[in-house]
């Protein structure tokens, strides 16, 4: 399946990626610039940066998999060119110098090396200036594989997140995505270790975390108990906090968050304390689940900083 907006056929090295010269300027550079970006690197042989610069830029245009092209223009071969452009406004005081052409005209311009952060950068702000994206299609793709899971097709969504992965190691998004997928299909173990696999850099973020308090709350689902019957235990014997938290755990299992959180609010109100916290703990595993604008998660924050604060 592929999802990535052309990401499985990626246009070869060679069409992203031209030696120019005064003969293919105007139709390598300012014609095909009328419908893609084109970054234009003018380089020497003798020069130092351009050196690493080139294959840096080379490598963060053929990651945005034909969002963008490049031509590179030998000064030493193309005098006659430099000159031309100098004298439209365009002056190569210093190579390497790479100018952005969106519509046939530059819009943007460097000179010297760049670290690979600013190159990226560059050629993202050069994208997003002709209108395009410069992620390769795969917002889109999280998208779709989102909308997937939500509608139940949970191979086809771990399918869609995983080919994520594969162009994107860094996406948390796609890793928690993939979690999800195999928490919904059962399978906490594999969604367990889709978490530990992921990258140390984003082990930490938003959509990471949120998978993990979903396997946590899906590994206690498979051991509640009955609702019914905890629940007439809580109204028989109102301060047996062991028996409520259980209620709540129960109520989550059977997809009750919003009854969950308020049986773990009365246990914060009538002993915050009671065994080690254990209330307020599981209220964040539970806000950590769902998405921070659930109704749930602000309704139960607002009440649960109340009572802290009071």
């Amino acid at each position: 399946m592929d999802i990535i907006g052309g990401a499985g056929d990626a246009a070869p090295v060679g069409d992203l990626v031209k030696d120019v010269d005064e003969a293919t300027f105007m139709q390598d550079v300012v014609e095909a610039s009328m419908q893609a970006p084109v970054i234009v690197d003018f380089w020497a042989p003798w020069c130092g940066p351009c050196k690493t610069l080139g294959p840096a830029l080379e490598a963060a245009v053929v990651k945005a998999k034909g969002a963008v092209t490049m031509a590179k223009i030998n000064v030493d071969e193309n005098q006659r060119l430099a000159q031309a452009l100098a004298q439209q406004g365009l002056p190569l005081q210093s190579i390497p110098t790479v100018v952005a052409f969106v519509e046939g005209r530059p819009v943007d311009m460097f000179q010297g090396a760049l670290p690979p952060s600013e190159i990226d950068a560059f050629v993202k702000k050069t994208i997003e200036a002709a209108g395009g994206s410069a992620d390769g299609g795969l917002a889109e793709a999280l998208e779709v594989a989102e909308q997937m899971l939500a509608d139940g097709d949970h191979a086809d969504a771990a399918q869609t997140f995983a080919a994520i992965i594969g162009e994107d190691d860094k996406s948390a998004a796609a890793y928690g995505g993939l979690a999800r997928a195999h928490i919904a299909s059962n399978d906490l173990d594999q969604a367990e270790a889709v978490l530990n696999g992921a990258p140390a850099e984003i082990s930490e973020a938003a959509e990471i975390e949120a998978a993990r308090a979903q396997i946590e709350l899906a590994r206690q689902a498979e051991n509640a108990g009955p609702v019914a019957e905890l629940a007439a235990k809580v109204a028989a014997s109102p301060e047996d906090l062991e028996a409520r938290f259980e209620l709540a755990q129960a109520q989550h299992a059977a997809g009750d968050a919003e009854a969950a959180v308020a049986e773990l609010l009365e246990i914060f109100r009538r002993d915050r304390e009671w065994n080690d916290g254990a209330a307020k703990a599981q209220l964040f595993t539970i806000f950590d689940a769902l998405q921070p604008n659930d109704p749930v998660v602000l309704n139960g924050r607002r009440r649960l900083s109340s009572m802290i604060f009071a």
